[in-house]
């Protein structure tokens, strides 16, 4: 025989609705973040037309304004197709996106003053065709949201996803370099008076790629073969993977003659591996691999020239950029990245201010340059605060890859907010110096279409694995409602019964 169930002890009434933890969307602070952003884009709007102008227009608002129904707008979206996820990014991604539109618009402010032009109209010059492309992003990003319900769904894609990424890799070194060919590097496809950068998109195809195949493999992967000074390093045989994307982005190096693409893969492969299996000995292993393969690449430039010999060059201006044999040789010289150290030290702590400094000296500075141009006006405290806002990006994208329940949305959100950081860390050590100069784009900042896109679609994925983190579990302990703790069940006042075998 058996004691008769105890009924279960019913919570007090409390006058009140249970709560869900965590059941809070914080949209509303996501809205009042955005609104706040763009009142700080308006004002540096106005003070450059200010110090341009010595006066106000009637239109410099619109641009802000423009930008934040955008902005607003992807907030709806958002609002209604990923209510849950982190209320943090539109805002400090809009931010510099409004600030790159704000700056581009100041540059074409300048130039039409320099040469004696008309002013542009709001949707004349590099501003205003990067409100437009601020437009398509945004309207990118929407579908995205609204097609990708699930950021699952996406790895039934992955081997596909592979494949095209790969192509969109190698395009541009075949292809004749009357078309693929900017400044010594071959990233480009330009038809007609449009230029397109397959690369950017590249990464979100080949981040989705690696996440799949290394959740499928990540136990072999993880296989150890002997141990050296503490750290379990992997079998020969296992190293398969990584010798391929290690050969790929050499060949990138060699052919696409850019060392920013090819660390940006091989970098994005190797930590995805790592966090997939956390074993630090693929990052030593990489990092061996990738800087042994750069170095020979050097010395072969040096010694055979051939496709090697345009590494050497740009690694040799790095090396010494005040030579005056490079600062003086119109292509591949050291000019502008010599202006750009000139800028930035022009600036100082905190700048000329907005529209007040002489960025048009430098001759790249819409695109690769854009970090020297506003480090001149608005200073070292205003390019780290531009810092800050990356690494937040970055750190909630980190956020999510920590909160989300699957392993593939877990390597897809830290490979995505991985790639952001490194790119940035890429083009802002090629202006200052600390690595040779790379054809990158400033993510969100620079003038073209390309970027802008991809990265706010790596944006839209973060904020779809971000819902599925924060959103909380149904039927699990989340979902349980709570009221006031309850006293244990005391034994010793339950019927008991001994039974004699």
């Amino acid at each position: 025989m058996t004691a008769p169930a105890l009924p279960a002890p019913t919570p007090a009434p409390t006058g009140e609705m249970p709560r869900i933890p965590g059941s809070s969307t914080r949209r509303n602070a996501e809205l009042g973040l955005l609104l706040f952003a763009m009142v700080i884009v308006a004002i540096f709007a106005a003070t450059v037309e200010a110090s341009q102008l010595d006066t106000l227009t009637s239109s410099f608002w619109v641009p802000p304004a423009l930008l934040g129904i955008l902005f607003v707008g992807l907030h709806f979206v958002v609002r209604f197709t990923a209510a849950h996820a982190d209320p943090i990014l539109i805002p400090t991604v809009a931010l510099i996106n409004g600030l790159g539109v704000a700056f581009l618009r100041r540059l074409d402010l300048g130039r039409a003053i320099v040469l004696k032009e008309p002013i542009p109209g709001v949707f004349g010059g590099t501003g205003g065709k990067q409100l437009m492309w601020t437009l398509l992003a945004l309207i990118l990003a929407s579908v995205l949201l609204l097609v990708v319900r699930d950021h699952k769904v996406v790895s039934r894609y992955a081997y596909t996803l592979g494949l095209i990424g790969i192509v969109l890799v190698m395009l541009p070194a075949v292809l004749p370099a009357s078309i693929s060919e900017i400044n010594g590097a071959r990233l480009w496809i330009k038809v007609g008076g449009v230029s397109i950068q397959p690369g950017e998109f590249a990464k979100l195809a080949l981040v989705s790629f690696f996440a799949y195949y290394l959740v499928r493999k990540r136990e072999v992967l993880s296989l150890a073969s002997r141990r050296f000074l503490g750290i379990d390093f992997p079998r020969g045989r296992d190293l398969g993977p990584v010798v391929t994307v290690w050969l790929l982005s050499l060949l990138v190096l060699v052919f696409e003659k850019d060392l920013g693409t090819a660390l940006l893969y091989f970098g994005l492969f190797v930590v995805t591996l790592y966090v997939a299996t956390e074993r630090a000995s693929w990052l030593i292993i990489g990092l061996v691999m990738f800087f042994g393969g750069v170095y020979v690449a050097y010395l072969l430039g040096a010694s055979v020239g051939g496709p090697f010999a345009n590494f050497y060059d740009r690694a040799s201006v790095w090396l010494d950029p005040f030579n005056s044999e490079f600062y003086y040789r119109e292509f591949g010289s050291s000019f502008q990245l010599v202006q750009g150290l000139l800028g930035l030290g022009t600036g100082g702590m905190f700048g000329t201010g907005p529209g007040s400094g002489s960025p048009l000296l430098v001759p790249e500075v819409r695109t690769d340059f854009i970090f020297a141009g506003m480090g001149e006006e608005i200073g070292l405290f205003g390019l780290s605060a531009l810092l800050i806002c990356y690494l937040l990006i970055v750190e909630r994208g980190l956020r999510a890859a920590l909160g989300v329940r699957d392993s593939f949305g877990k390597l897809v959100a830290g490979g995505l907010a991985f790639t952001l950081g490194l790119q940035v860390f890429v083009i802002l050590g090629g202006i200052t110096g600390l690595i040779p100069l790379t054809g990158q784009t400033t993510p969100f900042l620079s003038a073209g279409g390309s970027s802008l896109m991809a990265n706010w679609l790596l944006v839209a994925m973060l904020l779809r694995i971000s819902d599925a983190a924060r959103r909380p579990a149904t039927g699990g302990p989340a979902a349980q409602p709570t009221g006031p703790k309850q006293p244990p069940v005391q034994l010793h006042g339950a019927m008991t019964e001994v039974i004699k075998p």
